[in-house]
């Protein structure tokens, strides 16, 4: 008696066949899981690394004004005027006569003041 091969044989090539197809599916949607899952470090890792620029951006501009400050020389203040120095000399005489000033701070004002 022969056996007959033909039936089990495209049976068992539709089911390699299936398979084969259900596979690559499978493994498409893994690679598009694992495609937005690599996406999504990769923004996460740039705005960590754009943060981190505007940081180093930020502490630059601080010491470049702290740096432009230091190196500005003072403005030297203006000597006042004649009358304006009697008028000042005359409140704090004032002030001292009222007992508002200390003779010692009535004494270092009016050095500041002649200085």
């Amino acid at each position: 008696m022969r056996r007959r091969r033909g039936p089990s044989l495209v049976r068992t090539a539709a089911v390699v066949g299936t398979a084969t197809v259900v596979s690559k599916g499978v493994s498409n949607s893994m690679d598009a899981s694992a495609q937005a899952k690599a996406a999504q470090q990769q923004a996460q890792m740039d705005a960590a690394a754009q943060q981190a620029l505007a940081q180093q951006q930020a502490q630059m501009a601080q010491q470049q004004a702290m740096m432009a400050q230091q190196a500005a020389p003072a403005a030297p203040t203006a000597a006042p005027a004649g009358g304006d120095m009697m008028t000042k000399l005359t409140e704090l005489a004032k002030m001292k006569e009222a007992g508002i000033l200390t003779d010692e701070e009535f004494a270092a004002a009016k050095a500041k003041l002649l200085s």
